[in-house]
């Protein structure tokens, strides 16, 4: 018979802050200390900074920091650090390779390089620690050490040597790898406690996007998968990957008002909390205007709300909001709105997703728009799967009973018309947006073609936007093929500009 499954608990271990919360929080805390732990990434990928990072924030909790280079001399270590508004103080700087060591008088050729000036190296480095006794030290890089050893077999056993050595002495260690040798170099894999690589990658336009990923990590769970960072002043700045399901709140079903009566009897009463309705129809359409709508009503509740502007520019949207008879500006004002307009080139997934995060959680935002899809899918082309970032995204936002509204472009005026994307599994209701033709005006329709949650109207009814906000009308009953933009009028049906407003 087999034996009842049996919880493992992973025991508690001390750990050392990387000085980065994001990947403190990737590693649940850190690293593990007193191991040693190898960064891979190509030039540029941020390892410096990273290992600066690691020393300065043990320095700030009175830790003794080495940095030992074999690449980078004291003075471009410094001219780094003050970049980012550090100070070395309290952290030392050892340099294998000085200017009297490049000196022509340094150079011997009895003996092969590598069999004398490996050895010093590594004897260099144990004599400086056993004179600091650090408690973190950073080694940069393999790449030098590599080319000394000139035999993978010495290399490997002189960065065994050295692992024991600093183990013994209860220091936590980076190594800083720049993957410049020919073939990957797996066995170092091996012999570290735990392993995070560095890519930064470059698309057709925009800036270079970076991820991290952890490799290994012995003895502690963390969270895989590639998680999106910047390097900017400041240091790394790492955006988890948003896990959906960790985020879940015990939450009450409601229903809120979309600031129009009409509409919300067309919706099947409004806008339930705990999930995420899409707006989609063609340009002009009135999906912006819908979601200020919806926006304004949650500021004259009390509540707080997050927009995210992808497409229009903030100053454009407020004037026209202003005209309708929907002005935010207060509201944005006194900080309980939130415009955020974003450069479709600049952002990642993950930081957009760290940043709606701050928003709710931070913020207490309860209602959150993102305008439009569109340009958020064209914002990060260089993104693996984003759709299931997306649905990760759209996810937690239900979790946190927050009121979603996502707007999505179409292509086209009239007749047929197409999306970019399908995002209609994704959400839990519909809102369409048409145009159509009828007494040589240009007029426009909405209906709820899918809810559920609610018990919504099949109805087709006309839709305006008149001084006073939205305008909904009745059912259009007399027309036909208006979803088709080919409209056919069979009746007398009165439309909402026939007095002349």
């Amino acid at each position: 018979m087999r034996p009842p499954f049996r919880h493992i608990v992973t025991p508690e271990q001390e750990r050392a802050s990387t000085g980065i919360a994001g990947l403190d929080d990737v590693l649940g805390g850190g690293f593990p200390a007193n191991h040693l732990y190898l960064i891979e990434g190509n030039p540029g990928a941020g390892k410096t900074t990273l290992g600066l990072q690691f020393l300065v924030s043990g320095a700030s909790n009175g830790e003794r920091g080495l940095y030992v280079t074999l690449s980078e001399t004291r003075i471009e270590l410094t001219t780094v650090a003050q970049s980012h508004g550090w100070s070395l103080d309290g952290i030392e700087v050892f340099e294998l390779v000085s200017s009297e060591g490049l000196a022509p008088d340094a150079e011997q050729s009895i003996l092969h390089p590598s069999e004398i000036e490996l050895g010093e190296t590594v004897r260099g480095i144990m004599a400086v620690v056993e004179r600091l006794q650090p408690t973190r030290v950073v080694f940069d890089s393999l790449s030098e050490m590599r080319l000394l050893a000139q035999n993978p077999l010495r290399y490997r056993r002189q960065v065994l040597a050295l692992k024991n050595f600093f183990v013994d002495r209860n220091c936590t260690v980076l190594l800083l790898d720049d993957r410049s040798s020919s073939s990957a170099d797996q066995q170092l894999h091996s012999i570290a406690h735990g392993v995070i690589f560095l890519e930064q990658a470059v698309d057709q336009y925009g800036p270079e996007r970076r991820r991290l990923r952890v490799v290994k990590m012995r003895g502690i769970p963390f969270r895989g998968g590639e998680h999106d960072f910047n390097l900017e002043t400041g240091g790394l700045k790492v955006f988890p990957r948003l896990v959906a399901a960790e985020y879940r709140v015990s939450t009450e079903s409601a229903v809120v008002t979309t600031g129009t009566p009409t509409l919300d009897t067309l919706m099947g009463g409004g806008l339930p909390r705990g999930t995420n309705t899409l707006f989609i129809g063609p340009s002009g359409a009135g999906k912006t205007t819908t979601a200020i709508s919806v926006v304004r009503a949650a500021m004259l509740r009390g509540e707080r709300a997050a927009y995210y502007l992808f497409d229009e520019g903030l100053a454009s949207l407020l004037i026209r909001s202003r005209s309708l008879g929907l002005d935010v500006e207060p509201y944005l004002r006194s900080g309980q709105l939130q415009v955020i307009p974003l450069d479709p080139a600049e952002v990642s997934a993950g930081e957009f997703a760290q940043m709606v995060r701050h928003a709710v959680e931070e913020e207490q935002a309860q209602v959150v728009v993102i305008d439009s899809l569109n340009a958020y899918l064209q914002a990060m082309p260089g993104s693996k799967h984003l759709m299931l970032q997306m649905h990760e995204l759209s996810t937690y936002l239900n979790h946190r009973n927050v009121v979603t509204i996502t707007i999505l472009g179409q292509h086209g005026l009239l007749g047929e018309v197409r999306s970019d994307i399908d995002m209609s599994y994704l959400t839990d209701g519909i809102l369409l947006f048409r145009y159509f033709e009828a007494r040589g005006s240009l007029l426009k329709a909405v209906s709820m073609v899918k809810s559920r949650i609610n018990h919504h109207e099949f109805t087709i009814r006309e839709f305006r936007l008149g001084k006073n906000g939205l305008e909904i009308g009745e059912e259009l009953k007399d027309f036909e093929g208006v979803l088709l933009g080919a409209t056919v009028y069979r009746g007398t049906q009165p439309l909402l500009g026939d007095d002349g407003a």
